[in-house]
């Protein structure tokens, strides 16, 4: 008997190639079911998400699972069960989750799990990240702490020289009327 092997598809083995090259392009991955959304709904998504500089891409769940084992990393199997679609995120995790999160409370969408930094999240995981404050906020709020002793300092000393000059004037004052 001759010997039986299977050929591979060439589209098949580009589409894990392009799944490939977005993972490890994006910094963190979330997974979301898109079932029930229209392709107006899903035209909106995929405008908000790039304005905060993050793709959405339909993907086969064999070619995810194939591209992801060949890139090492973990995940959940159930992320790639039903319709799935990456949330592929270049820069800051927290703005992305927060437009997918309230995307699904007016619609069908539902957040599957992700993989932030290498780690496996839950789709709870994801939702309380979503509700943290961003990168920029929280730079914002380190720089004002930072800030905030040299600032009071400045006000205690120019209430000091001001409570100075006041009392300089009241003597000068008193003595012009003596």
């Amino acid at each position: 008997m001759a010997d039986k092997t299977q050929k591979i598809q060439p589209y098949k083995t580009e589409g894990i190639k392009k799944i490939k090259e977005l993972i490890e392009s994006s910094r963190d991955v979330i997974f979301t079911d898109f079932r029930g959304l229209d392709v107006n709904q899903l035209t909106e998504l995929r405008r908000s998400l790039q304005q905060k500089e993050a793709e959405y891409r339909v993907v086969k769940n064999n070619f995810a699972r194939l591209a992801l084992s060949e890139l090492g990393l973990d995940f959940e199997e159930e992320f790639l069960i039903d319709p799935t679609a990456l949330a592929l995120v270049k820069n800051d995790i927290g703005p992305i989750s927060k437009v997918l999160f309230d995307f699904t409370r007016d619609s069908t969408l539902r957040i599957k799990g992700g993989l932030i930094e290498g780690k496996v999240l839950s789709p709870e995981q994801v939702e309380a990240i979503s509700k943290l404050p961003g990168r920029e906020q929280l730079y914002a709020m380190l720089m004002g702490t930072m800030n905030a002793p040299l600032t009071n300092l400045m006000y205690a000393m120019s209430g000091v020289v001001t409570k100075l000059v006041r009392t300089l004037q009241a003597v000068a004052e008193s003595k012009e009327k003596q």
